[in-house]
């Protein structure tokens, strides 16, 4: 009992900590689910459950929390109508959906981190839970993009499609890192298009936020001079 009260007590504290958590887990536990009817279900669950953290973490910034609900619950309905249904032709726009809520999210947080000139504990998670939105808003967008072109992303190898989410994750890291483009290429040009603007945007996020931060966790004299003028 004493456990859950911490637990619940931290994620109140540092609430971009814990999206930050459900997120790297659902990187490791994709793979091993989406290959299946019943996985594809449970993953779908674990999808709103990390809507739900997301809601909530977009409440302990400025941003609209009614816009964050409003998004979270039409994908809900559209999800569930996948699921239930078997509405299959709703993925674009439920991809749609959901990438203009992670990118949303991420900007709530962006605007959060901006706000002052200190570098607190939560900041510096929220500056990865951000990177993280950002890759799972752009997963989506190519989720959306394939859905409409089912070859748009290929195996470099082979030139299979279409891809996995999994995979599609894979390469939205490798493209907002700039470490390469992985196993999967972008072959048509929205697919292009999209990998080009999430290289620029990874390298934007690098530069003008996580420096910020790296500055004045380094140097937090600097942001008292800040706050005082």
């Amino acid at each position: 009992m004493q456990g859950m009260r911490s637990l619940l007590s931290h994620s109140q504290r540092h609430p971009s900590a814990v999206l930050l958590a459900v997120q790297l887990l659902g990187v490791l536990i994709y793979p091993f689910a989406e290959n299946t009817a019943e996985g594809h279900v449970a993953l779908n669950i674990f999808g709103l459950l990390v809507l739900a953290f997301t809601t909530n973490m977009v409440r302990s910034t400025r941003g609209w929390t009614w816009l964050s609900v409003l998004l979270a619950s039409s994908i809900v309905v559209l999800l569930t109508l996948q699921m239930t249904r078997g509405m299959s032709h709703l993925l674009p726009w439920s991809s749609a959906l959901e990438a203009v809520f992670y990118f949303y999210a991420a900007g709530s947080l962006i605007i959060y981190m901006m706000s002052d000139y200190n570098a607190t504990v939560d900041e510096l998670f929220a500056a990865a839970a951000t990177f993280t939105l950002i890759v799972w808003g752009f997963t989506h967008l190519f989720v959306m993009t394939q859905a409409l072109q089912p070859h748009a992303f290929v195996e470099a190898s082979s030139g299979a499609g279409p891809r996995t989410w999994s995979e599609l994750n894979h390469l939205s890291f490798a493209l907002l890192t700039s470490t390469g483009m992985g196993n999967v290429v972008a072959v048509s040009p929205p697919a292009r298009a999209l990998a080009s603007i999430e290289m620029m945007t990874g390298l934007m996020y690098l530069a003008a936020v996580v420096t910020r931060l790296i500055g004045f966790t380094a140097h937090p004299e600097k942001g008292r001079e800040h706050h005082d003028k």
